[in-house]
């Protein structure tokens, strides 16, 4: 059954939906992409100017992180993209003189883990150009749903999963 139809279903059979909320949503924008090249900024010696490409070709990058090295495999955010953990839009923009366009991500920047030592290493055989949140499978919707006092066999999956087989949707198993 489609999202939809699971969300009008469980309405239909008195369980009330606080909330949808899908990981994917805010993961919009990032791509897994490959660094092509990587060399020393002119004017600064804490960043690098990359050459990444997310499938469309390659773009120019300027990051800071400490394991940008050509060859790596990573998530990179395009221009119009909100970086979830400070809901910065990214754009290109000079940096220090140098165009950027886009960003390398780390963990802790799209709110995945605490990591931010670097930007994040996928394996070499991940499908460039492939939306990070469709390769990291975190298309899964999140379904809140209102549990009222008199209806505590719909506190587990389980109760619910019934109650969804019992109002036309699929079988319990």
């Amino acid at each position: 059954a489609s999202l939809d139809e699971i969300v009008e279903t469980l309405t239909r059979i008195g369980l009330e939906v606080e909330g949808i909320e899908n990981p994917a949503e805010k993961l919009a924008g990032f791509k897994v992409a490959r660094v092509l090249t990587a060399e020393r900024h002119p004017q600064a010696d804490k960043l690098q100017v990359l050459s990444v490409d997310a499938g469309d070709g390659p773009l120019q990058v300027v990051c800071g992180a400490p394991n940008a090295r050509a060859g790596l495999v990573g998530v990179f955010g395009i221009p119009g993209a909100t970086v979830p953990a400070n809901g910065m839009v990214l754009k290109v923009a000079a940096i220090r003189g140098v165009e950027s366009n886009g960003m390398m991500c780390s963990t802790r920047e799209l709110e995945l883990g605490e990591d931010h030592d670097g930007i994040i290493e996928l394996p070499a055989d991940a499908p460039i150009g492939t939306a990070f949140a469709d390769y990291a499978d975190l298309n899964d919707p999140v379904i809140d749903v209102a549990i009222t006092p008199n209806r505590q066999d719909c506190m587990g999956v389980r109760g619910i999963a019934r109650d969804l087989a019992a109002g036309g949707l699929g079988t319990l198993k």
